[in-house]
């Protein structure tokens, strides 16, 4: 188990002043049975009107207004959070199980693939050969070692508007990517797959109180008669320094800060600090 201090900063500098602008944040990290949120805030400047609400996905959104010219936006996220490995005490299901029409009624919206993340050929044969003689959960998990041996990760390779197949094609890309990547790839092959976009713990030999450049992380869950984590971008199950914030189906759905605005170009910066407390 970890408790984990994160501070997400995002701010925009525009260049020329913009009368208003209208904005999402999906920064506060969930409330999960392996992960406990102590506190949590969300601070903006400028900001006219905030709320806070839950969306389809079950994600914590702050939505704000700014309604007065400006040159600059900023978001600063703090939490504490205790987070606990991965557990896993059920029983996997089988492909005939994962083809139930129950099963894929339920979570259809998890089996169907998108312009994010339709895989392309090659991916697929493969996630298809895999599929063909290994177990649902095996298969997954070939699937994202295959991902990580065959694609580079390199910051600055693609955009948040790149498409799996992509990144494929290039063999490289970030996390972003090795998510989407991976999502296509088990969906093709009926395995319910869903994005989780959060934060990461970089170095688990650092000390306490140590603070660390952190990073805002994306990884998988797949459905294995619950969900399980898994980072695809590191082959490895989700641990105790994976933070959750919100999961959906693709990136799309859960940016971490989004908004409308006219008039000008903006300059992008995000920082993520995170410190071991225990």
């Amino acid at each position: 188990m970890s408790l984990l201090e994160i501070r997400h900063h995002t701010s925009f500098e525009y260049s020329s002043e913009i009368p208003t602008s209208y904005n999402e944040a999906r920064v506060t990290p969930a409330h999960l049975p392996r992960q406990r949120v102590l506190s949590s805030s969300v601070e903006i400047s400028p900001v006219t009107w905030q709320t806070s609400y839950i969306d389809y996905w079950d994600t914590r959104v702050t939505a704000f207004e700014v309604l007065r010219p400006h040159r600059s936006l900023a978001v600063s996220a703090s939490s504490r959070v205790e987070v606990m490995p991965e557990y896993q005490p059920w029983q996997e299901p089988d492909w005939t199980e994962l083809r139930g029409s129950a099963l894929r009624d339920r979570l259809a919206e998890y089996l169907e693939n998108s312009p994010a993340t339709d895989p392309a050929e090659e991916l697929a044969a493969f996630a298809v050969e895999t599929a063909g003689r290994h177990a649902p959960g095996e298969t997954a998990r070939r699937i994202c070692s295959h991902l990580h041996d065959s694609v580079k990760y390199v910051a600055g390779a693609t955009t948040v508007h790149t498409p799996a197949s992509h990144a494929w094609a290039e063999r490289s890309g970030v996390c972003q990517d090795f998510a989407h990547l991976a999502i296509g790839a088990l969906r093709h092959v009926g395995i319910p797959a869903r994005y989780v976009s959060g934060y990461l713990h970089p170095s688990r030999s650092s000390g306490i109180g140590e603070t660390v450049r952190g990073e805002s992380h994306a990884w998988v869950e797949w459905w294995a008669g619950d969900w399980l984590g898994y980072d695809p971008t590191n082959d490895s199950v989700v641990a105790d320094h994976h933070v959750v914030a919100a999961r959906a189906r693709e990136y799309h759905d859960v940016m971490p800060v989004k908004g409308i605005f006219t008039g000008a170009h903006s300059e992008l910066t995000v920082t993520v600090e995170i410190t071991r407390v225990s």
